[in-house]
């Protein structure tokens, strides 16, 4: 409340929005918990060499399939990316790649993959991860469910 108001205005405030409150709250009760992952400096340094393991053994997995040419595969620790993929082809995954489920791993791979073809989100993009991750609508929503911080 701001300092010059009295405490008598600021209940007169909360009794005439009680019902909204009371609303927001109930909705934000319902929305399903996120699952928070590891983020010390000790977990990035145990979990870096097996995200660098993975996200190469996936790239390869798909590269058989979409045969796109990328150059370096990095492991970092980001705050809110899952992965990114530069103009000149560097891909870069976040150390908790490694803590994820196997299909949100593969989704966010072949994701930033595609980026080599497709450096977008639009509908050809989608169609693109679609070939090898039909399902990824559905993956996008779930790893959604998972904090960076």
């Amino acid at each position: 409340m701001p300092k010059y108001a009295s405490m008598r205005a600021a209940e007169k405030f909360l009794a005439l929005k009680k019902e909204w409150i009371l609303a927001k709250i109930t909705t934000f009760q319902k929305r399903p918990k996120r699952i928070q992952l590891s983020s010390s400096k000790k977990d990035y340094l145990e979990l870096k060499s097996k995200a660098l393991i993975l996200a190469k053994d996936r790239l390869n997995h798909f590269n058989s399939f979409y045969a796109l040419r990328y150059n370096q595969v990095r492991i970092r620790d980001q705050k809110s990316r899952w992965g990114s993929c530069s103009k000149k082809g560097n891909l870069t995954f976040n150390f908790r790649i490694a803590l994820l489920p196997e299909e949100l791993l593969d989704y966010i791979i072949a994701h930033e993959l595609c980026h080599i073809k497709e450096f977008n989100h639009s509908k050809n993009f989608w169609n693109l991860v679609g070939l090898a991750i039909p399902n990824y609508s559905t993956l996008k929503k779930e790893l959604h469910k998972y904090s960076l911080k």
